[in-house]
Order: C-alpha cells, then sequence, then structure tokens
C-alpha cells in the first residue's frame, strides 16, 4: 500500500508524545517533515524523533510537493490561518481540536478544504478507539435500558505553568477549549444528536490571563437527557464517563486518553452485578492516522465527517457564552 507522507506543522508535545508516534505506528502514514518558525528548533526535534526533513517555516513544508499530509498542532488561534493555506497548498489536514476559535471559523475551514477537495478531520482521537463502538452496543443491545443520562469529567493541574499557551485568551486559551470538548463531543457521538441549550457556571482566572481554569456545566438533549460536565486546568486529574440508563449504567475509567500497557476497559453496572469488558490494547493515534490515511488513499468516508466539528463548536460557543454572561443559551 502506497503510504501517506505526513508533514507537521509545529514542535508541540502533543505532536512529540503522541500524534507522531501514532502516525510512525500506522499502517497507512510515515512522518516526512516537520516544520518550526525556527529551524534550529525544527531540526532538533527532527532529530530526536527521527524525522526526514526539517523546514524553518511554515511555509516551506506546504511548499514541498512530496508531503500528501499535514498535522497541525499550532494555537487554537491559528488553526484557521494554516487550515486554510494547507488546503490551498493541496495538503490533506488533521487539526487539533478545538477545531476553531468558533463555528464561523471552522465553517470556512471546512469550506476550503471541500473547495480544495482535501481530506479535512478534527483530532478526536479517542474517537477511533474500538471502545466506543462496544459501547454502544452495549446501549443499543438494551441491557442498560433507555438513556437517562451522561456525565464526563476531564480535569488536571497545569496551573503554575503561566506561560502556557492554553493561559492566554486571545489564543483560545482555558478549559473548555482544552478539554471541555472531549465530554461534549462523546455526548453527542453516543447519543447521535445534537443539545438544544448549555448552562456553563466557570471559574476564570485573573492569575491566567482570564481564562476559564474550571468549568462545570449542562447540555439538554431531547427527551430529557442531560451531558453534566466538568473540566478544568486547575483541579486534580479526572477523565472519565458515565452514561446512566434506566435498567443499568457503563462507567468508563480512562474516557479519553489511554495507555497501551495499562487496562483501559468499561464497566456495566446491572441488577446482576458488575460485568468488566475487556477493550483491546491498541493505539488511538495509529487509529487515528490510519482512519485518515484510508479515506485519502481509497475514499473511504471518515467516521466522523468534517461538518462534525462545525457543530461540536456551535455548542463551545454557547457554553462560553453562557460562563461568560451567567446565562442559559439556547443552541
Amino acid at each position: 500500500m502506497k503510504k501517506i507522507h505526513w508533514g507537521i506543522l509545529g514542535c508541540a508535545n502533543i505532536a512529540r508524545r503522541a500524534v507522531i508516534p501514532g502516525i510512525s505506528a500506522s499502517e497507512t502514514g510515515v512522518v516526512s517533515a516537520i516544520a518550526s518558525r525556527g529551524s534550529e528548533k525544527a531540526k532538533q526535534f527532527a532529530e530526536e524523533l527521527k524525522i526526514p526533513t526539517a523546514y524553518g517555516s511554515y511555509e516551506e513544508l506546504l511548499a514541498d510537493p512530496t508531503i500528501d499530509a499535514v498535522y497541525i498542532p499550532l494555537p487554537n488561534h491559528l488553526h484557521k490561518e494554516w487550515t486554510i493555506r494547507a488546503a490551498e497548498a493541496g495538503k490533506h489536514v488533521l487539526c487539533e481540536k478545538p477545531l476553531a476559535l468558533d463555528a464561523m471559523e471552522a465553517t470556512k475551514m471546512v469550506a476550503s478544504c471541500e473547495k480544495a477537495g482535501v481530506v479535512f478531520a478534527e483530532a478526536f482521537m479517542y474517537r477511533y478507539h474500538p471502545r466506543y463502538t462496544m459501547i454502544r452496543d452495549v446501549i443499543s443491545s438494551g441491557e442498560i435500558g433507555d438513556i437517562r443520562g451522561i456525565h464526563g469529567t476531564f480535569t488536571f493541574n497545569n496551573a503554575k505553568d503561566k506561560g502556557n499557551v492554553r493561559y492566554k485568551q486571545e489564543w483560545g486559551g482555558g478549559s473548555l477549549y482544552d478539554v471541555g470538548v472531549y465530554p461534549i463531543s462523546a455526548a453527542r457521538m453516543i447519543l447521535g444528536e445534537e443539545p438544544q441549550a448549555a448552562t456553563v457556571h466557570a471559574l476564570f482566572s485573573k492569575e491566567h490571563d482570564e481564562v476559564d481554569m474550571m468549568a462545570s456545566g449542562i447540555l439538554e438533549f431531547a427527551n430529557g437527557v442531560a451531558l453534566t460536565f466538568d473540566c478544568g486546568m486547575w483541579a486534580a486529574f479526572r477523565n472519565t464517563l458515565e452514561i446512566i440508563g434506566t435498567d443499568g449504567r457503563i462507567e468508563v475509567p480512562s474516557a479519553f486518553i489511554t495507555e497501551q500497557n495499562e487496562a483501559d476497559n468499561f464497566y456495566v453496572f446491572t441488577n446482576d452485578g458488575r460485568r468488566e469488558v475487556e477493550v483491546p490494547r491498541l493505539n488511538q493515534y495509529a487509529l487515528q492516522a490510519d482512519a485518515i490515511g484510508r479515506s485519502i488513499l481509497t475514499g473511504e468516508p471518515l467516521p466522523f465527517p468534517a461538518t462534525d466539528a462545525i457543530e461540536n463548536m456551535k455548542v463551545l460557543d454557547a457554553c462560553l457564552t453562557s460562563a461568560r454572561e451567567r446565562r442559559r443559551v439556547e443552541i
């Protein structure tokens, strides 16, 4: 099979730690180039990760005719510009979440990629892991009855790193952008529908450029079902999802971040007791790369179309408005 040659726009930690190793472990892709705003940093990164080519500018990488696709792990406020420029250069795009700063930006990005005829995906790696197909199968079987609610969490404490890009308001900083998007996207995926309204309460920190360092919210779905969630960057680490039904519930202890060498199973609780569902130990970043690779190589549709990112941004827009204005926002 022909390999997709990937270029990486930026030297972010998520690229080093997870996405580049994932692409390298995939069946369809190989990382062929990396670019930074300075050639020295790009060369150091390339040497560390054994990437053949290093560029001192993003423009140089986009001009490389051997690069088929790019991964964009840049700060959130740069996603729109470099997605559009990559599409115009004929490169397929995997863009880190959140896709944009708002739904309007996301719409323009999707339209640019459609016009250029390139594949475009948002980097929600967890959705490509078979755990979520298995979870949806349990729900479809009727084992836990009708869904009555979902609760999701994603928190960590990095508050001491005051210079972090997550703490720059103009750059799209804040916990809703960074980790709140995970339980929000998961609820939409599991329920297969869009929420109707959002109410969010948040801690905006003067020490961190007034970004939301902690947020708790409720999304209203049809038939009285809701997602309750909390997300934060100044709280103890949690990474969970619970789906509550009329006859049982599903607990996912490591809902979004998984480790290949640890058990990432989920649990089904009913009147018959607790049942542990064994999950394959797979690299979800490699699975993500292969889904995109197959779409590029064979035309296979992505499991999550680019338009899904626009819908997710609409929800995020409502959450941020609710948190800042202290009111319920209809979507």
